[in-house]
């Protein structure tokens, strides 16, 4: 059950994480996969091309495919609902760990 919730936040996170870097710059599956990783997070490209067709579906990210030495990389960037939502999410979480760590 607690593998579960935990699993559940983590997604989540990743999301955010996901919506975060996109809106900086243009992000692709494998740079996402290293980049969560260095944060500590063990996800596979099996778990994270669905959240990110996911995202895309849901009008989050906007997908772009580019040829890169020959082969087809699909480059996502955040939509204006996605920033909505990550500047949403962003003020959430300062707001409840400011409640947390009151």
């Amino acid at each position: 059950m607690t593998d579960k919730v935990l699993r559940k936040l983590f997604l989540g996170f990743i999301q955010i994480h996901i919506l975060h870097h996109a809106k900086e710059d243009p992000i692709y599956g494998s740079w996402m996969v290293e980049e969560l990783q260095e944060h500590g997070y063990d996800i596979s490209a099996g778990t994270l091309y669905p959240i990110l067709h996911s995202m895309e579906k849901d009008g989050l990210l906007l997908k772009e495919d580019r040829n890169v030495e020959g082969k087809i990389r699909k480059y996502y960037t955040t939509t204006v609902a996605g920033e909505t939502v990550l500047k949403e999410a962003r003020k959430q979480a300062y707001e409840l760990f400011k409640e947390i760590n009151d």
